[in-house]
């Protein structure tokens, strides 16, 4: 299975830059069986659901996690901070974290806004163990002293609107570098629509890595490794998504908890790449956004759908000059009894 058979055309003006004016404000594309895809908007999502079915959304939230500081020389530095490594109650707080500067080796001190950080050691997956001082609180730290960690196809710094629009009406559980962005056109109001409809709606929690923009590398895409991420499936959620109705993920983050919870209930970090063959053993359908060419998450989306499926319906986007990546427009994918609709 080669890294090019994901891959597409896509003109660079398609990737949004900015939000819609409006959460919600955005187009859907729903992928049959047979035929064409239709193209609505996002709010007809509604019509698309019986009421006999279970939503699932991803509760993490993005938190401001990259900082600029500098060493004592003087040299800049560029921090993004991926997860906390410290115990509870564990002081001073250890970091796990991806740097950019020169000559950063372990010992090295890193002056952050209000805290300093010192480089402990090396870690396998292209992140360092930070260990700061200063800070009790590291979310409070965070939100006072970073900026949103905005995608690197969004080619402009950060401002005050996306602290809102790059966050999910659900965010509840601070630990994410990225948002979950199908979840991104949810409102409160179409979510009680879908619950007057009869869908219940759970959620999980995972929390977005930096892993979910580094490219695939390798040719043969089963030689891909996957940076680990840590999720939870609340025991209600693992309860629901175990019954008879069909099983809805808003997202490709909420397909890899499911599936990895499914796989092994007891682990709470997973590394699953999903490519076509999978098995599934618990998603019926999808809300996702437009992703990459050659991405780990399209491989995800031609799983779920079929390569030629999804690609058609790709090129079709771009005919219709939907708009792309985690500001972009969305996509609804599902399936009865192993069949499209």
């Amino acid at each position: 299975m080669l890294r090019s058979d994901f891959d597409f055309d896509l003109p660079d003006d398609l990737v949004a830059q900015r939000p819609p004016a409006t959460r919600g404000g955005c187009r859907l594309m729903t992928v049959p069986l047979a035929g064409p895809p239709a193209i609505t908007p996002f709010a007809a999502i509604v019509d698309r659901f019986r009421g006999d079915e279970v939503l699932v959304v991803n509760d993490t939230r993005v938190v401001p996690a990259r900082l600029f500081g500098h060493k004592p020389t003087g040299g800049a530095v560029e921090v993004l901070v991926v997860e906390p490594l410290s115990r509870p109650g564990e002081r001073p707080l250890r970091i796990g974290a991806m740097v950019r500067g020169k000559r950063l080796k372990p010992g090295a001190v890193i002056e952050l806004p209000g805290a300093e950080a010192e480089l402990v050691a090396r870690r396998g997956d292209g992140t360092v163990e930070l260990r700061l001082s200063g800070v009790d609180d590291l979310w409070g730290w965070l939100d006072a002293a970073g900026r949103v960690p905005l995608p690197p196809y969004i080619r402009r710094d950060p401002d005050a609107d996306d602290r809102a629009r790059y966050q999910t009406v659900f965010a509840r559980e601070p630990g994410a570098v990225a948002a979950p962005t199908a979840g991104l056109h949810f409102t409160p109001a179409l979510l009680d629509a879908l619950r007057g409809k009869g869908v219940a709606v759970h959620s999980v929690t995972l929390h977005v890595g930096p892993g979910t923009f580094l490219p695939v590398r390798t040719d043969d895409v089963r030689h891909h490794t996957m940076h680990a991420e840590r999720f939870a499936v609340p025991a209600e959620t693992a309860a629901a998504v175990r019954g008879a109705r069909p099983v809805i993920a808003v997202g490709t983050t909420v397909v890899r908890a499911l599936e990895a919870h499914a796989r092994d209930p007891e682990t709470d970090r997973t590394d699953l790449f999903i490519l076509p063959g999978f098995d599934f053993r618990v998603i019926d359908g999808l809300v996702t956004n437009f992703h990459l060419p050659q991405s780990t998450l399209l491989m995800l989306v031609a799983a779920l759908a079929g390569r030629d499926r999804i690609l058609a319906a790709y090129r079709r986007a771009v005919e219709a000059r939907m708009r792309f990546y985690s500001y972009g427009d969305a996509m609804l994918l599902r399936r009865e009894g192993g069949r499209w609709t």
